[in-house]
């Protein structure tokens, strides 16, 4: 792209630029921005605005590990999550099963524009281990998500553009490519899947870095909170290359229980309960 642009040629981007971030719904859904990057950044935009307000969270989780051969393994899991404004959110994830993983803990930070802080405490190890900006690739606890799964969804790390609407189990869906602008991403691109109604991912297709496709996760199962957030309570995520499969199922839910700042310092991880 030219950047010695004309005046006029600039304003009247800039002017799309703000439509595109303000556009009611409807409009997405029409399909009045025809600029595909515009329209997939709209898209996401209302995605994340969507989600906004909720303060704080827990929740129980179980996950179960397959393997190729169709063994599996049960972890039970505590979440705790704080909203952040003006950043990413802050997770806390506390492993209560079995006992060979019991009392493991990971915090994140997750940000909107600078790399994500994340931290990872080892009870055998008694100590807290980093998690280091180009090891987020590697994946998590030995489940088929990494690092940079779990992290909370940020409009400005990724660039968009949309491609298509197409249905997913009878519910109609946006389809737009996400590329990270982040350093040391494993992925070249992902492709998610938005319910036109919820403004949810139902799909998410991940490119390795040779963009060949590496992982394909699931969203099922939403229920709405305080008449306003949807939850998925049952995610799958599915490896191509090695065959295994992690599936997260999610539990009480609940909100605004007066977690705070505090309850994410990096002490707690050593004194988890």
């Amino acid at each position: 792209m030219n950047k010695f642009r004309n005046k006029s040629t600039l304003m009247g981007s800039l002017t799309t630029l703000l439509l595109a971030a303000y556009l009611p719904t409807q409009s997405i859904a029409s399909g009045v921005v025809m600029n595909p990057e515009l329209r997939g950044l709209a898209i996401a935009q209302e995605v994340e605005s969507r989600d906004t307000g909720w303060h704080d969270a827990k929740a129980n989780m179980q996950m179960i590990l397959t393997n190729a051969e169709g063994e599996q393994s049960i972890r039970e899991i505590r979440q705790r999550l704080l909203e952040v404004e003006g950043d990413g959110d802050k997770g806390l994830t506390i492993f209560d099963a079995p006992r060979d993983i019991k009392g493991t803990g990971f915090l994140s930070y997750t940000h909107a524009i600078d790399a994500d802080e994340q931290w990872l405490f080892l009870p055998a190890l008694t100590r807290v281990k980093r998690i280091a900006s180009n090891n987020k690739s590697g994946p998590f606890i030995g489940s088929q998500f990494s690092y940079e799964d779990i992290s909370s969804f940020e409009v400005a790390k990724f660039s968009y553009t949309y491609l298509r609407d197409e249905d997913v189990d009878g519910r109609p869906a946006f389809v737009i490519e996400n590329t990270p602008k982040y350093k040391y991403s494993g992925y070249t691109r992902l492709i998610t899947w938005i319910d036109q109604e919820r403004y949810v991912p139902v799909k998410i297709a991940y490119y390795d870095r040779k963009n060949k496709l590496f992982k394909t996760q699931t969203f099922n199962d939403y229920k709405q909170y305080l008449n306003q957030y949807w939850r998925s309570h049952s995610q799958k995520m599915e490896n191509h290359i090695n065959g295994k499969l992690t599936q997260l199922e999610w539990t009480n839910y609940t909100f605004n229980t007066g977690l705070d700042l505090k309850d994410f310092n990096r002490t707690v991880l050593k004194r988890l309960k």
